[in-house]
């Protein structure tokens, strides 16, 4: 595997979006085999991240299918449910724990209605709005709970995840302007992804930093 496909966001999002919940599924047939398998599988991609990217795309190859796969990701994103995301929130009940995690899942919906809703400009510019709404709210959200986290280099890791989530917005906004004199919608899916993924970070490094 490749640098390139490791720090691509589609390869961290594969588990967590696709085959995590397929998982779930398939606990109404065979609880118990589906468990082992979530667990296992889990383990896998924790110690190589991107295997599971790397299985799929495998699948994808062989049956000799056409996938975009930030597309179809960003599509599936929408679809998770609070329980297969229990990596991504916070389970600290005080409110601004509670509101960050309303935050973060509402930003990740709103842009996983990107592909349905881009090539009606009029809703994708009303769609536009609210991912900017939201993404102010989610840092919002973040300077609250910031308060909670003890030590300065705790307090300093948030502070540089949120810094690097700010860069990924500024570059998502970029790749709108180039979008709207371009036409091409596949830099935008990507570049929806990797705000996904700089979302789960954000929650993965409260969750290390305060639980």
């Amino acid at each position: 595997m490749t640098g390139m496909v490791q720090e691509s966001p589609v390869s961290s999002l594969v588990f967590p979006v696709l085959i995590r919940p397929i998982l779930s599924n398939l606990e109404r047939q065979d609880m118990s085999s589906s468990q082992t398998l979530k667990a296992a599988l889990s383990k896998v991609e924790h110690a190589h991240p991107g295997l599971t990217y790397d299985l799929v795309m495998g699948l994808v190859r062989k049956a000799e299918m056409t996938v975009n796969m930030n597309e179809s990701v960003l599509r599936l994103q929408g679809s998770v449910s609070d329980q297969d995301s229990l990596e991504y929130r916070s389970s600290r009940t005080e409110e601004p724990f509670q509101e960050l995690n309303r935050k973060s899942a509402s930003l990740k919906k709103i842009l996983s209605r990107i592909p349905d809703e881009i090539t009606d400009r009029r809703t994708f510019l009303e769609t536009i709005k609210e991912i900017a709404s939201a993404i102010k709210r989610l840092l919002d959200a973040v300077n609250e709970v910031s308060q909670y986290i003890p030590g300065a280099q705790g307090k300093q890791a948030l502070e540089q995840r949120k810094r690097e989530f700010v860069k990924y917005s500024k570059r998502f906004s970029n790749t709108l302007k180039e979008y709207f004199k371009e036409g091409q919608p596949t830099t935008v899916f990507l570049s929806a992804t990797y705000l996904i993924h700089q979302t789960n970070l954000v929650m993965m490094t409260v969750k290390d930093k305060c639980e």
